[in-house]
This record gives C-alpha cells, sequence and structure tokens, in this order.
C-alpha cells in the first residue's frame, strides 16, 4: 500500500478529502498538523484544525503522479498543498482490526462482542458491534461508564432516550435489556446510519426510533442518556428537563473530571444528583429528576 499526505488548511480539507475519495483512495483520514486539540466543538459542528494532515491510502498499482495531476485539476489551483508520499508495510489489515476487538462485559450481565468472535456468556445480554465509522463500540471510557450504569439499572418496561447516540450502542442495550421504546437521536447522518444498521443486526429495530433532534417529538421518558460533551450538556440542561418525568433518571456522560461543578450547576434546579462515577480523567453523572 501506499500512502499520500498532505497538509492543508481548515478550509481546504474537507474539499480535498472528497476529491482524494473519488480518485480511487481506499481510505482518507484527518490529524491535527499543529498543536491545537479541539476539545469541546459548538453544538452541531463538525469543526477541523486550521492545518490538518490529510492521508489518503491508495492501492499499491495506482499511480500518484497521475492523481496529484487530477487533484490539481479538480482544485483549480496553480500549486498543490505541501504533499508526501510514503509506502505502507503489507499487512492483513483486516485481521489486525479484527485481533484488536474483543468482547468486552459490563456488570454481571451485559458483553459486547464483534460478530468474528465467540459469545463468551451465551445467557447474558450480548450485543453483537463491530467496530465502524460512527462513535462508540464500549472501548471509550465514557461508552463504558455509561454502559456499566445501564447493566446495573432496571429498565424493563421505561421509556429511553439515547441522546448523541453514535453508533447506538446505548440505546441496543437499553432495549435489550428490557426498556419498551427508544429514541436515539444524533445530528450527524452516519451515526444515525450506523445506530440504524447495528439495531437491525441485534433485531431491536422495531423498538428504537432512530432520528436527528429536530425530528424529536415532544416525549416523556424515563431514562434520559447523554454521552456527548460538557458544552452540549450546558446548552441541553432545560431541554433535557422537559424530557424526564419527575423521578425519572438523567445520565451525563463525556465529562472532564473538572468540569462536573459546572454540570451540576446547570442542572440541580431540576435534578437531585446521586452518584458520580469516575474513569480516569472522565466522569459520569447519575441524577433523578425532582418531584
Amino acid at each position: 500500500m501506499q500512502q499520500l499526505i498532505l497538509l492543508a488548511s481548515d478550509t481546504q480539507a474537507e474539499q480535498i478529502s472528497d476529491h482524494l475519495s473519488d480518485l480511487g483512495a481506499v481510505a482518507v483520514t484527518f490529524a491535527d498538523a499543529g498543536d491545537n486539540p479541539i476539545f469541546e466543538p459548538e453544538l452541531n459542528t463538525m469543526p477541523l484544525w486550521e492545518q490538518t494532515y490529510i492521508t489518503a491510502l491508495f492501492m499499491p498499482e495506482v499511480e500518484l503522479a497521475t492523481i496529484l495531476i487530477a487533484l490539481q485539476l479538480l482544485l483549480g489551483t496553480d500549486a498543490l498543498p505541501e504533499y508526501r508520499i510514503e509506502t505502507v508495510p503489507q499487512k492483513d489489515w483486516e485481521r489486525v482490526c479484527m485481533d484488536e476487538f474483543k468482547p468486552m462485559q459490563y456488570g454481571q450481565r451485559l458483553w459486547i462482542c464483534p460478530s468474528w468472535t465467540k459469545i463468551p456468556d451465551p445467557a447474558a445480554v450480548n450485543i453483537i458491534l463491530d467496530p465502524g465509522l460512527a462513535f462508540g463500540t464500549g472501548s471509550h471510557q465514557t461508552t463504558s461508564l455509561c454502559l456499566t450504569w445501564l447493566a446495573k439499572s432496571v429498565l424493563k418496561n421505561k421509556r429511553v432516550i439515547d441522546y448523541g447516540c453514535g453508533s447506538g450502542i446505548l440505546a441496543i442495550a437499553a432495549a435489550k435489556l428490557g426498556a419498551k421504546a427508544l429514541w436515539a437521536v444524533d445530528i450527524h447522518p452516519q451515526a444515525l446510519e450506523a445506530s440504524f444498521d447495528n439495531a437491525t443486526k441485534n433485531n431491536v429495530a422495531d423498538t428504537i426510533n432512530i432520528m436527528h433532534p429536530r425530528d424529536l417529538p415532544p416525549i416523556s421518558c424515563d431514562v434520559l442518556l447523554a454521552n456527548i460533551l460538557a458544552g452540549p450538556l450546558l446548552e441541553l440542561a432545560s431541554s433535557f428537563a422537559e424530557c424526564v418525568v419527575k423521578g425519572g433518571d438523567l445520565v451525563l456522560s463525556g465529562i472532564l473530571e473538572e468540569q462536573v461543578p459546572d454540570i451540576i450547576a446547570a442542572y440541580e434546579s431540576w435534578f437531585s444528583f446521586k452518584v458520580t462515577q469516575r474513569l480516569d480523567e472522565w466522569c459520569l453523572l447519575h441524577a433523578t429528576k425532582k418531584l
């Protein structure tokens, strides 16, 4: 395999990525070219770094000189951005990926299992989930905290909202743990597609309503899960308060330890906070709606 790495500005990156995909790249990825991490993007935005490395992976037989000429024509520029070409050692990339993902257990009764592995405990609640484009395989601390909370909770016949559903993993877990009606919402089309595919593979698609937040109807839920970031959580406090019934559960994740006081302050008019769970630098907050 061979890869073409270009240095692009935030205004060029998306266009260059689209062109490289159209020109036959097997995969295109972004990486920060400076030291400007993006911790808290604005709600409903997908920001890029000011300077971004775009890496496009091509098959060995592709003539990258031809790709560069075509890219320059598509961009309509006199000169291409700074770039370099590297050879990638030949590997069985599918096997490497499969070897990295193993079944993971949460609590006593919940497992997340890639489709190519043997299910460790057939009597448990098992979710079949393969790594993909949308966030959420259970390996990240914030998702792990939510799955552990779900595994220990009584969800039978409850109405649940999974806000920022990513791969749909939390909504699927809630459905398999007995919830009777669920809404999985996300702003990203890839997340909605992944959630539907994963719900279908796990035979719970009929239980989960998958949609963009703007399409979420006025509903009351017994449990609201939001595994997003502190910024959006602060903005959505009053909206979440309207959704959760009195005595209902609110579970917030994606929060760094130093952000916990601000989150509690934003919600404590409506909710009583019960538990803060920590995993590395990440926290999960569990609260109940005041009566």
